[in-house]
């Protein structure tokens, strides 16, 4: 029997902290360099951080970084747990804490755990600096991969810190040798240490993990349906095939991934030449799309998650904005038969039952059991949901409750993270003991160790699928079961997720104790030469890109009021490194203000197109409010073609850019990537900045503005206060001069206005000025 022995440390609680060889010895690589360290969930990833950190921090500041907020303050609250730290010198940076206030609480803390959008966003604002921080710590350090802030922050760490160390830690990285690579060489670590739970100093502390696989049979009337789907899908294939853009016939024999690619085949031509049969062909991938998603939810979901599906479908196509697939579908007499049929079938898939039999044989051998089912979609949480509820049985106590992501949809309310977190709570406390759950739960929670994980589909993803398994047996014995629809491309989806987990398992073999940049063996110097082939490539590419900007340096020095959204961009990174003072600022029309009089509006050419399609994004009505406000508005809207995109057609385009430059005397400037964006951001701030014209001013100057809107403009130029918050400020004290002499109880009780937004106000009102 394993007794645990504990690590005795003086910024580590007595009986904190127990002592594991193999967490000792990655801890000492990871003081040594910076270091990736790949550990399966329930083997103590922080802990490993833990013991780099309570050695590195004499050195300097500790920046741990963590993907999401709950993670965040799980992190943080751990630290707080298990160390002798003074609590106030672990600071947790969220959005909510206002931006001046994270200056100040930077220089006094000497640990910060924050999401890396935030310190993103404080180093190009200049309000933080890396120059004294000992270890960075990134947790789920696999998504350092594309835009992601990781990667703009390790830069940043690397060119201002005098000997930095970076500590990445993942579960799993990827199976494909390719994005592994590129990991590393995005956080510039010098060595990956990875263990499994086979591994012998590993093994004492894993708890045996059951796995089985149970299939069921998919009724010959539900076959049937998607029989009909398979021939409305054929049909456009066939039309595709003559168009010439597919050899294959069958709908079985095309992938959605193969489909994509299509996809990008077509707006590749479309970008070159404008043909009717390119607007057609792209017609028919989308509709292809559909009828494959609709075929995947009947095969392996169920009818409810079908139902929800076509009644959005209608929705769309009955719509003035919808797109030309849905409305060609709903033409389409097999395709509505099959609708009509989905309507009025009465039953559902057979997983559903087999998911309740085996809830009830768990809870009636444990009635203390805890266990999450997994699902990839919303509808069929939903559904599984109404199932569970209306079981009236007494005996298995089944206590489930939906826990699902942020985001809200027109039939589907999001959770709000108080919620998750109020969730996650009753699941450990017993208040519930189902959790029905999509991929939120997968990463950045603290969902305790559960007896069972369900999976009410197989996934093909390797990340995900060790992501969900390691929710169970991390403090005792656990089980793994994964329902799988018979015949269907669930039993594809399995094998294929299972042989990407034994792949991941031998790279993960390959990279234990590997050195990226000077290795031991001949397999690794090649390893080597690769990761820096990769390198240069892209360092040789993002020179290119500076230059354009860098070209335009000169002793003046630029500011550039930029809305936060923006950072999600690489605009914002390429202005900040050809040394602009970029001030964030919540803009209540456009994306960048160079001047009083100049706004920008940047809008790439998706998202252009869809401000044409969505309603709730009126292009025309932002356009005008950046007129009323900028005597000399800008839209730039940036990407190769904005032709082919969308299912738009082409002098819809037209006369829309036609109405903005010609009616509203908007000029458009169109510009290929993000770094030709900055550029021309760059030489207009330029312009506009040059030592006889004006400082910059955020709102822009409209002499002609009423009293009204100098009031709310007065209000509203307060940071973090909306024009919206401005309004109800002044409907409920009438005044200025009442809002400035308000006390903070008054303020907090209008709408909109929390304790900290009331604190800041009082703070900016009522502090003497300093030059």
């Amino acid at each position: 029997m394993h007794v645990p022995k504990y690590i005795s440390h003086p910024l580590l609680k007595e009986g904190a902290v127990e002592q594991r060889k193999y967490q000792i010895s990655i801890a000492e690589t990871g003081k040594k360099e910076s270091l990736m360290v790949v550990l399966p969930t329930g083997l103590g990833k922080t802990t490993v951080a833990l013991l780099v950190l309570v050695d590195k921090l004499e050195e300097g500041k500790i920046l741990f970084l963590a993907p999401t907020r709950p993670l965040v303050e799980q992190h943080s609250a751990f630290l707080k747990e298990v160390m002798t730290l003074d609590a106030s010198l672990i600071q947790t940076f969220t959005g909510t804490i206002l931006p001046d206030k994270r200056e100040k609480l930077w220089e006094s803390a000497k640990i910060i755990v924050s999401t890396p959008q935030i310190i993103e966003n404080d180093l190009l604002s200049n309000r933080i600096d890396l120059g004294d921080v000992a270890l960075l710590i990134l947790d789920e350090c696999h998504r350092a991969v594309g835009n992601y802030s990781y990667i703009y922050i390790v830069e940043k760490y690397v060119e201002q810190a005098k000997e930095p160390l970076v500590f990445g830690m993942t579960a799993s990285p990827g199976s494909a040798k390719e994005k592994i690579m590129e990991i590393c060489t995005s956080l510039g670590v010098k060595k990956v240490e990875s263990r499994t739970e086979y591994d012998h100093d590993v093994t004492p502390y894993v708890f045996k993990k059951g796995f089985e696989w149970r299939s069921v049979e998919v009724p010959d009337d539900m076959k049937k349906q998607k029989l009909v789907l398979d021939e409305v899908s054929e049909a456009r294939l066939k039309e595709l095939q003559k168009l010439g853009f597919i050899r294959k016939k069958s709908s079985r024999d095309i992938s959605k991934k193969e489909l994509l690619k299509l996809r990008k085949v077509i707006e590749v031509q479309l970008a070159r030449q404008k043909h009717a049969d390119l607007y057609k062909a792209l017609s028919l991938q989308a509709e292809v799309m559909k009828i494959k998603h609709a075929i995947e939810l009947i095969e392996t979901q169920g009818i409810f998650a079908l139902r929800r599906y076509f009644d959005r479908l209608r929705t769309e196509a009955l719509s003035k904005g919808g797109s030309k697939a849905a409305k060609r579908l709903l033409k389409d007499k097999k395709f509505v038969e099959a609708m009509f049929t989905a309507a009025s079938y009465e039953g559902e898939h057979p997983k559903l039952n087999a998911m309740i039999e085996i809830l009830q044989e768990e809870i009636r051998v444990n009635p203390d059991t805890r266990i999450i089912v997994f699902t990839n979609y919303r509808d069929t949480a939903t559904m599984i949901i109404y199932a569970l509820h209306e079981l009236k049985s007494e005996k298995e106590e089944i206590r489930a409750v939906k826990f699902i992501g942020q985001a809200s949809k027109a039939e589907d309310k999001g959770l709000k993270q108080k919620e998750q977190v109020e969730i996650i709570k009753k699941f450990k406390e017993g208040v519930y003991n189902v959790l029905i759950a999509t991929s939120v739960a997968e990463e950045g929670l603290d969902i305790p160790a559960t007896d069972l994980v369900l999976f009410y589909e197989p996934i093909p993803s390797a990340i995900r699928n060790i992501q969900r398994k390691g929710r169970t047996a991390r403090k005792k014995v656990g089980k793994v079961i994964v329902l799988i629809a018979k015949g269907t491309r669930d039993e594809a989806y399995y094998w294929l997720s299972r042989s990407k987990e034994r792949e991941m398992r031998k790279r993960i073999k390959e990279m234990r104790t590997m050195e990226i940049e000077s290795g031991g063996g001949e397999k690794e110097k090649i390893k080597v030469n690769k990761a820096e082939l990769t390198a240069a490539a892209a360092e040789r590419k993002e020179k290119e890109e500076q230059r354009r900007i860098t070209d335009f340096e000169n002793e003046l020095k630029l500011t550039i009021f930029v809305d936060p959204r923006e950072t999600r961009s690489g605009v914002t990174r390429f202005l900040e490194k050809a040394n602009v003072d970029l001030k964030l600022r919540n803009l209540e029309v456009g994306d960048y203000v160079v001047s009083d009089r100049v706004c920008i509006e940047r809008k790439s050419a998706v998202d252009f197109l869809d401000s044409l399609v969505n309603k709730r994004r009126n292009l025309f009505d932002q356009i005008h409010r950046m007129k009323s406000e900028y005597e000399k508005p800008l839209l730039v809207i940036e990407g190769d073609s904005v032709y082919g995109l969308r299912d738009v057609h082409p002098n819809v385009v037209r006369a829309v850019m036609a109405t903005i430059a010609v009616d509203f005397s908007v000029p458009i400037i169109q510009t290929r990537d993000e770094a030709d964006t900055a550029s021309m951001i760059y030489v207009i701030a330029k312009r506009e900045q040059t030592p006889n014209k004006t400082e910059v001013n955020p709102h822009g100057k409209k002499p002609s503005a009423s009293l009204t809107e100098q009031q709310e403009y007065f209000i509203s130029a307060l940071s973090n206060i909306g024009i919206a918050t401005a309004r109800n400020l002044l409907r409920r004290f009438k005044t200025i001069e009442k809002v400035a002499k308000a006390s903070k109880d008054e303020l907090m009780e209008v709408e909109h206005v929390g304790e900290k937004t009331a604190e800041h106000i009082k703070e900016v009102l009522s502090t003497e000025y300093e030059s």
